[in-house]
């Protein structure tokens, strides 16, 4: 039911692509932006995990540098019953982890330098399952394509808003600009497109992430060390910056943002305390 849930919140968000496209121009307008879309979605799908790991400057580590990561991964891939993924280090002090890839045979989990020294082997047990979670359910792949297409909306809305106001922007009354009732329909397209895109990416972002948390639990065999991995997690993402592109927010186990407070106002990642509250009510 969360799949597809999911995967019609990414249609919708298509949909809106393409109707900015028939606002601005018409049918063809439609047709150019639904290939858009199409493009956006084949690249996401190939490229998504080098995507991630170049935007947070990630790099591959070796069995040798850390042993007991490994140790960890190969046995929770296994208990999850997936391909073990590619490991990779994140260079920031904030304590995070991601996963990335289009599915179980072209994954990759990444943790930060900072949490290698904060979380138990238990916690840290918790926050990989969770990661594993999303590699097994393809939650990746379905987040960084609402991701793209949620940006694009954005960003095609913005370049909008400047060709409105120098007049070289509302379709003609045969493409279907309709004079000022097609300039007033396509002001508010682009006025309400950005703010819809937004919340379908974060009511996505947010379910995958409740369900990563009750998976992970069961991978994991236990519930109380992811619970006690996020409240760590939390506090540190608040003190710690970390520099990182927006637009890969959505894949962090917390909100690497979250010290920020419009991060916080327009989160891709549930409330902390709720997620804590529903691990613990699981008592695995």
């Amino acid at each position: 039911m969360n799949n597809i849930k999911a995967f019609l919140l990414m249609g919708f968000l298509t949909v809106l692509l393409v109707l900015i496209g028939n606002a601005v121009g018409g049918s063809s307008g439609a047709m150019l932006f639904f290939g858009i879309a199409l493009v956006m979605n084949f690249i996401t799908f190939f490229f998504s995990d080098k995507i991630a790991i170049k935007m947070t400057h990630s790099r591959p580590v070796l069995e040798s540098e850390a042993p007991e990561l490994y140790d960890i991964v190969r046995r929770l891939s296994g208990q999850a019953g997936i391909p073990m993924p590619s490991i990779f280090i994140t260079p920031s002090q904030q304590p995070n982890a991601f996963a990335t890839g289009r599915g179980p045979a072209h994954a990759a989990v990444a943790v930060t330098e900072g949490i290698m020294g904060l979380l138990s082997r238990t916690e840290l047990e918790g926050v990989l399952a969770h990661e594993l979670s999303h590699v097994k359910n393809r939650d990746v792949l379905i987040g960084t394509i609402a991701a793209s297409l949620a940006g694009a909306i954005t960003m095609i809305a913005n370049m909008l808003q400047w060709g409105l106001i120098f007049g070289g922007i509302g379709g003609s009354d045969d493409e279907g600009g309709g004079g000022i009732l097609g300039l007033a329909g396509t002001l508010l397209m682009i006025i309400l497109a950005p703010i819809a895109a937004m919340l379908i990416q974060m009511a996505i972002s947010r379910s995958r992430e409740f369900e990563a948390d009750a998976d992970g639990a069961h991978i994991a065999g236990r519930s109380e060390g992811l619970a006690g991995a996020l409240l760590k997690l939390e506090r540190g993402a608040q003190q710690i910056p970390m520099q990182v592109n927006p637009a890969a927010s959505h894949l962090f186990i917390v909100n690497p943002l979250s010290g920020q407070a419009m991060a916080r106002l327009f989160s891709t990642h549930p409330p902390i305390e709720e997620r804590v509250r529903r691990l613990e009510e699981m008592k695995i």
